[in-house]
């Protein structure tokens, strides 16, 4: 059990939810807004990605994720700022060609992924540790061992948390060896990520086994999708681990009831202080995490 709990808002993702619900950010003032509600409601970090603000669709500008952390920074806002890195790994095959790439497809090399954490310097980035099948259609996200490794040793320069996320047990193996090449400094820090098609299922006992696979002394978070979020939330606590909620990866708070990221978290700070725990505070998760800005 863990009994005091870093609780991470993921305020918008990059998939098409936009249409689905009027709640999900888009325009960088929207994101904004959106780490700043959350983190009111009493969210440790902001996971966060920017959307074109034309078309609603996930981007990997440097510009708006510019905006959109100079916007948390000057209103104050004590949040731990968690930026994706997983843009530009998209490969779609070409149907007439699958030796080729078709429309959608996103591929680019490991500096262009990290130009708008070069240019934000975040406290924490995500770092997806394997190639995966990412829907039940022809594109695959592709991020292979030389390009972690190097993008490992980029953000480690620039003295950036790299958030490991995982997918299947294979991304945990290769997660580890870059942990014990000295590519990613202690504590290292896992996320679990359940439920995504074809990667890792959202059960207790899925997220057990990964957690079983994890390196001595590791910080880990994990969560479900859709109706998952809070059952996988409340697993992960039970299991001594931190949590993420958010529009990102769930867009309802009840059966049919579109979701704020305020109310998610909200909804979620109540299930964990049920259970006898609490949401740690940004400079406690600071400190808990060993990221830049920590207490010593």
């Amino acid at each position: 059990m863990n009994y005091d709990v870093v609780l991470t808002c993921a305020v918008t993702g990059a998939g098409d939810t936009t249409g689905k619900s009027p709640h999900v950010p888009v325009t960088p003032k929207e994101v904004a807004d959106a780490a700043i509600e959350a983190a009111k409601a009493g969210a440790s970090i902001a996971h966060i990605h920017a959307r074109d603000p034309e078309t609603g669709q996930g981007s990997r500008d440097p510009k708006l994720f510019k905006e959109i952390v100079d916007r948390i920074r000057d209103s104050y806002t004590d949040i731990v700022i968690n930026i994706t890195a997983g843009m530009g790994g998209d490969w779609i095959s070409d149907a007439d060609n699958p030796a080729m790439p078709g429309p959608g497809t996103d591929m680019i090399g490991p500096e262009e992924r990290l130009a708008h954490v070069k240019e934000c310097m975040p406290e924490i980035c995500s770092l997806d540790c394997g190639t995966l099948n990412f829907s039940d259609t022809d594109m695959i996200y592709i991020s292979t061992p030389p390009s972690l490794r190097k993008m490992a040793a980029m953000v480690q320069e620039w003295g950036v948390k790299p958030e490991l996320e995982v997918f299947d047990l294979g991304h945990i193996r290769f997660a580890k060896a870059m942990v014990e090449e000295g590519l990613i400094n202690a504590p290292p820090m896992f996320q679990l990520c359940l439920g995504i098609p074809w990667g890792a299922d959202q059960t207790v006992e899925t997220m057990a086994a990964m957690k079983a696979q994890l390196p001595s002394g590791a910080s880990w978070a994990s969560f479900g999708i859709s109706r998952g979020q809070m059952p996988m939330m409340s697993a992960a606590v039970a299991l001594g681990g931190n949590v993420r909620v958010g529009l990102e990866d769930n867009i309802y708070l009840d059966r049919g009831v579109l979701a704020t990221n305020g109310q998610l978290v909200t909804r979620a700070r109540e299930i964990i202080e049920r259970m006898g725990a609490r949401i740690i505070t940004p400079q406690e998760a600071r400190n808990k995490l060993g990221l830049r800005g920590a207490d010593g």
